[in-house]
């Protein structure tokens, strides 16, 4: 009896890194976080208009699972797809491209007690 042994080239990584990125990824703004483990990004499209080719912009708002809660209002985002996580969410929080600048300015300001 033979042994058959698989020899397939290290396309299996390949191929994995090629199912991960054909996911869709958005970049936006997040808008709201006041849901636990959800933020909500708002992205901005522009589309020639079909007839008048005029550039049109159009906003979309996509619900995003942020694991760690790590995502703070104002930050520029990028989404990727996933599968359903609730009624609203698909997305899901890939990094955080770039900080707010309100964000910094709450971490480093301490809050002060009440006075008396």
């Amino acid at each position: 009896m033979a042994e058959t042994v698989n020899t397939t080239p290290a396309t299996t990584d390949a191929t994995a890194e090629a199912a991960a990125t054909r996911r869709n990824e958005k970049v936006g703004l997040v808008v709201s976080t006041k849901m636990q483990k959800t933020i909500v990004v708002e992205i901005e499209m522009r589309k020639a208009h079909p007839k008048y080719k005029r550039v049109m912009k159009s906003n979309k708002k996509f619900y995003a699972h942020d694991e760690q809660n790590s995502a703070r209002v104002g930050d520029v985002v990028r989404i990727r797809e996933a599968r359903p996580l609730s009624k609203l969410k698909r997305w899901s929080l890939e990094e955080i491209v770039r900080r707010s600048s309100l964000a910094q300015a709450e971490d480093k300001a301490p809050v002060a007690a009440p006075a008396k």
